[in-house]
């Protein structure tokens, strides 16, 4: 069992000061406090055993989310070259990709070497103890920007805290016997009768969606950027859906009326056969509600927590008995209400409602705060909007957490606004945008509103890549070269398939954006195609499970030529089964990508942090007789590699040592070279600019 500490939550530091000093205490307070709110949050849990469990079979165990958030600052930190060296491979081997929103991740028990509580406790003593050096001797200057490692500090502190609100939901899931109720996560004990709720007329406006470069706090990609867009009139609920009015439509058989829900929410009802919402509790004829740690009669003033799904049906069947149009809202329509408040988690002296764990360690009655004429416009629980997540104009990924947003740009994930009482930091602040799939469970609920325009007023999800660097890949990958024979993917083909047959195993690794893996598939029995980039592997997913992908790719300045990639371009008639993607480190694979005849690593060693501890890695996952495949142009960058981890390229002893010869010293100690050869890739950049590189093509069989 972990120990119960009471914390006293400060506010976040800003980007800016003239006192470099105390900044850095700032910083670290902040870092201190999160790591020990994290503490406090899973010490409610009474049962090591109840670690390993999974009442939310979408998701993973908490083991992995205690062992989670201190893997994150070991991976930025080894990315951003802050750190030199892991500290657990093996924790953070399986605790580094989580599943809330990556489809690709494998969730099969059998994958999984969970380590005990114990291990992952003196783990993150570990890594704490690394982050708090690094605090204390790290270079800072004000303002904080985001290419400094104080940056990445505030990363890792708001994404704990992003999982202290997600891991204190999955424990609502666990039966009550596992935890012990706490004076640090006290319940609201206000509850009654719900108010009625009415709906109030908002006035048209036009705004400017987006976080201000400006703003003087931490933000997460996806909130910078502009949407300039105009809010037409509408009504919208004074109160948050309570749970009394949300028993209406469950006693009126809204869990039993399938016409109420979309296509997706009758997958999702067939699927969790559920009669009512996620925390509800049916006992002795009576509702309960499970909290936190326990089950309470179901508190009628408190709002519902449902996911979009539910929220969704509960509007059409509203609708059905309105004259105007009833439904959700928009990301700008929730923004208009929220431009009514002026205060924001920086400058308020206490919460002007149910957020930031300043009240209650639960949700309370849904007029308790009234903030303008609405109330709970933030806090108490998120609220689920019409609107699916995408970028807004400008939008840029951060290049130490590229895949914080660009997973959740595909049309199945919906805007939580709002903040719940557990949200704390950027989460609690007026500009933060998250998203899940719409049949997650969080500690979510919604308002309504009403219009006379039946259209919902939304932008729809870009599904075109926009971003060069990843439409230059997918053109390399894609485009109408890739089908020549003198092309460099073609070529390796070509290379490999001597060394294959119908029944082998194949490691793609740095697939990039799928183009290889794909070709491979086509031939043997199993091919895994692993990449460090989260934005590569969610088009590789598109491309197999949607059957298509699109993309804008540069010809001159703004002007853009569009392409469209389908799955029978490639020849194929279905999405191939013995295909599969997965986000990874190669440097520290799970422990199920092994036992592979064939292992492929093209143009990948030189964009490697440590290129010689990859080959060892590729060297353990390899049968013994298999075979690697490795290509490179040995294009060196000091900015990506140290020169200590170079193969070759450099002296030693004096003496000049080529990439050719170092290759040859260190696989020689278990592989036999059975050939060489040289490809070139042709890649291209715009209509008329290209890039050309000369690889060095080696294969090598392992030695049994």
């Amino acid at each position: 069992m972990l120990k119960q500490k009471l914390i006293i939550l400060d506010k976040p530091p800003l980007l800016t000061g003239t006192d470099v000093e105390s900044k850095r205490a700032e910083l670290r307070a902040y870092f201190e406090q999160t790591w020990e709110l994290y503490e406090s949050l899973f010490s409610l849990i009474n049962e090591d055993e109840a670690f390993v469990l999974r009442p939310e079979p979408l998701r993973h165990p908490l083991i992995f989310y205690y062992g989670h958030t201190a893997v994150f600052y070991v991976n930025k930190l080894l990315l951003g070259k802050f750190i030199q060296h892991r500290i657990n491979n093996q924790i953070e081997s399986v605790c580094a990709v989580g599943v809330d929103e990556m489809s690709w991740d494998d969730l099969s028990p059998g994958n999984y070497q969970w380590p005990s509580v114990e291990d992952v406790s003196e783990y993150r003593d570990q890594v704490k103890e690394t982050v708090s050096c690094l605090i204390d001797m790290m270079p800072l200057t004000l303002p904080i920007t985001q290419d400094s490692l104080a940056w990445v500090i505030l990363m890792g502190c708001e994404h704990e805290r992003i999982h202290i609100e997600t891991s204190s939901v999955i424990m609502r899931m666990l039966d009550t016997k596992y935890l012990t109720s706490s004076n640090v996560w006290k319940d609201c004990t206000d509850s009654g009768i719900a108010p009625n709720n009415a709906l109030l007329n908002v006035a048209s406006k036009s705004l400017i969606l987006g976080k201000p470069d400006t703003n003087v706090t931490y933000g997460w990609d996806n909130e910078y950027g502009q949407l300039p867009i105009d809010v037409s009139d509408f009504s919208a609920s004074q109160y948050l859906v309570s749970n009394q009015e949300f028993m209406e439509f469950v006693d009126a058989g809204g869990y039993k009326t399938p016409s109420l829900w979309t296509q997706e929410g009758q997958g999702w009802l067939g699927f969790s056969e559920s009669e009512m919402p996620r925390f509800w509790r049916r006992k002795n004829g009576e509702y309960w509600q499970r909290n936190l740690t326990e089950e309470i009669p179901l508190p009628l003033s408190w709002p519902v927590e449902v996911n979009y799904l539910e929220a969704k049906a509960f509007c059409n069947w509203k609708d059905s008995h309105s004259e105007d149009f009833v439904r959700l809202p928009t990301e700008a329509e929730w923004q208009v209400l929220r431009d009514q408040l002026d205060t924001d988690l920086a400058d308020w002296d206490k919460a002007p409602g149910n957020i930031n764990l300043e009240h209650f360690a639960s949700s309370c009655p849904v007029d308790k705060f009234k903030q303008t004429e609405f109330y709970d416009v933030i806090g108490n629980v998120w609220q689920w909007t019409e609107s699916p997540i995408d970028g807004y104009e400008g939008f840029k990924v951060h290049p130490l957490y590229d895949d914080f947003s660009t997973p959740t740009f595909d049309g199945q994930h919906n805007l939580i606004k709002g903040g719940s009482w557990m949200s704390t930091g950027n989460e609690a602040t007026r500009d933060s945008r998250y998203a899940f799939r719409r049949h997650f469970h969080q500690h979510s609920g919604f308002r309504y509103v009403s219009s006379i325009h039946q259209e919902v007023p939304i932008t729809a999800v870009t599904k075109c890549e926009m971003q060069t660097d990843i439409s230059q890949q997918l053109h390399h990958h894609f485009g109408a070269a890739s089908h020549q024979e003198d092309h460099d993917l073609q070529k390796i083909l070509k290379v490999v398939q001597p060394h294959i047959t119908p029944d082998s195993k194949v490691l793609d690794m740095g697939c990039g954006v799928g183009r290889l893996s794909f070709e491979l598939a086509k031939t043997t029995n199993h091919v895994d195609g692993v990449d460090f980039t989260a934005r590569h592997i969610q088009h590789c997913l598109d491309l197999k499970e949607q059957g298509q992908l699109r993309y804008a790719m540069p010809t001159q300045g703004e002007i853009f030529d569009f392409h469209e990639v389908t799955l029978e371009n490639l020849g194929f008639e279905q999405s191939p089964e013995n295909l599969h993607f997965a986000q990874g480190d190669g440097l520290n694979l799970k422990p199920q990508f092994g036992g592979y005849d064939l292992a492929i690593c093209h143009r990948v060693i030189e964009y490697s942090y440590q290129p010689q501890e990859l080959l060892q890695q590729l060297g353990r996952r390899i049968k013994p007789g298999g075979v690697i495949v490795l290509g490179s142009s040995y294009a060196w960058d000091v900015s990506i590699t140290d020169v200590p981890y170079w193969i070759g390229g450099f002296k030693r002893n004096g003496e000049n040592l080529s990439s050719e010869a170092h290759l040859l010293e260190i696989m020689s100690a278990e592989f036999d070279l059975l050939q060489e050869t040289q490809v070139t890739s042709q890649f291209e950049l715009d209509q008329r600019t290209s890039q050309t590189a000369n690889n060095h093509i080696t294969i090598w069989r392992k030695r049994d």
